[in-house]
């Protein structure tokens, strides 16, 4: 039997004010709930169940919005996708115009009905095969010993609505002449008070106005310099942008915020908000080992990382565990920061290069490298005090949680204690785009 229509529903909703379009949400729904278009992150109400698994990833708060309404006035995708804010919440008056006052709400679900709804999803499949969900085992849980993280500090609903940074300095971190344009940029923010740690991700707020004549939205990037600054001691951060001419099917278009960051000069200001994230963290206790899996710009928020604990290692007051990094990009002049890379001492940091595009050689992807350094990394998994970090396009993601759950089988390792494990004590985080 149908839902009657006068009957009062809790509908899910993002705030477009607030939300800076990471994806975060619309990655985590485990039935395909979330969708978007070039400008808002939208639910649907005919697909969504209230499970809340992409609540705790948004950054932002910007997923957290329920709004009792009739199941006759639900709002579709279309009135989502044109909203620039939030709908006025009905007033009782106006729900009991439609006869629904009393009418009992049909509410997310109790956590007894959540532990049913999971352990139906887990019953074997009839084909005898369980589909592998790489974004169950992301934690949304920081490491126990990470820095306290601020978030939200300035934006749509902060006291101060955007920071303003000033470019000090810009530069291409590919090589010149090749396909990939990224560029590392410093943005600094003077007297303003802007703490980030790293893992965080900002958003930039391009100038202008888009088709439809209404602001540009926020561009979430992550931050690619540690915690005191791109420079020691300053208020600064830097970024690792790509500029934007292809979509992902490989059509021609122009990334708006991409090539407005691309394009800056020193001294150019940057209207800013954030910091975001507060799981996405580095561990800080003593002896803790970090691997890093990115690819292309997914390198920033593991440049943040590898940098801090260099610095600390050259402070010589901190000692730091095993650090891994297995890095990919089509050719090695497509992979940002190369060179400097390379000038790392080597009982410092493991690198492992995957290049899947260099003329007459094998193509080789990070999950590729990741097997063959399986006699390594199986006892990382099973080590409390290792985290991975995986950061990059989304179509790495499985490839790369489907190795890590063969390294752990193939060591004699039990891969649901080992996954459990990883998400229950903040050791895992996927930021996939």
């Amino acid at each position: 039997m149908g839902m009657p229509e006068t009957a009062l529903i809790k509908q899910h909703l993002i705030d477009p004010e607030i939300c800076i379009r990471c994806g975060a949400c619309e990655a985590a729904c485990p039935i395909d709930a979330i969708t978007h278009d070039d400008r808002n992150y939208v639910v649907d109400v005919n697909i969504c169940e209230h499970c809340m698994a992409c609540v705790p990833v948004c950054p932002t708060g910007a997923i957290d919005n329920w709004h009792n309404v009739p199941r006759s006035l639900a709002y579709t995708l279309e009135q989502q996708f044109s909203w620039d804010q939030l709908p006025a919440l009905l007033t009782e008056a106006q729900l009991a115009e439609f006869g629904a006052a009393d009418m009992a709400i049909d509410a997310p679900l109790t956590q007894k009905e959540e532990a049913a709804q999971v352990a139906a999803a887990a019953e074997p499949d009839p084909s005898g095969e369980t589909p592998f969900d790489s974004s169950a085992y992301n934690s949304t849980l920081p490491p126990w010993s990470g820095a306290h993280a601020y978030t939200n500090l300035y934006g749509p609903r902060a006291a101060q609505k955007t920071a303003t940074a000033t470019v000090t300095g810009t530069l291409r971190v590919t090589e010149v002449g090749k396909e990939y344009d990224t560029h590392h940029i410093v943005l600094d923010f003077g007297a303003m008070p802007f703490p980030v740690l790293e893992g965080q991700s900002i958003a930039v707020l391009p100038p202008g106005l888009d088709a439809r004549g209404k602001p540009h939205v926020p561009r979430q990037y992550s931050i690619a310099s540690p915690r005191n600054g791109e420079r020691p001691g300053f208020n600064n951060i830097s970024l690792t942008i790509k500029r934007v001419l292809q979509d992902y099917d490989g059509n021609p278009v122009r990334g708006v915020a991409s090539n407005y960051m691309c394009d800056l000069k020193v001294g150019d200001k940057v209207e800013i908000i954030g910091p975001f994230g507060n799981s996405f963290l580095m561990p800080n206790h003593p002896k803790s080992h970090i691997v890093m899996i990115c690819t292309g710009t997914g390198s920033a928020p593991m440049r943040a990382m590898t940098e801090w604990r260099r610095r600390l290692r050259k402070s010589g007051k901190f000692e730091g565990g095993k650090l891994m990094l297995f890095f990919g990009a089509r050719t090695k002049e497509e992979l940002p920061y190369f060179g400097p890379l390379l000038s790392l001492p080597k009982d410092f940091i493991d690198i492992n290069f995957a290049f899947s595009r260099t003329p007459d050689a094998p193509k080789k992807y990070v999950q590729d490298l990741m097997r063959e350094r399986a006699a390594d990394l199986a006892p990382l998994l099973a080590d409390p005090n290792a985290y991975f970090y995986v950061c990059g396009l989304k179509s790495m993601e499985e490839g790369v949680m489907l190795t890590l759950r063969d390294v752990a089988v193939q060591a004699g390792l039990n891969w649901d204690e080992i996954g459990g494990a990883l998400k229950r004590e903040g050791r895992l985080h996927l930021e996939t785009y």
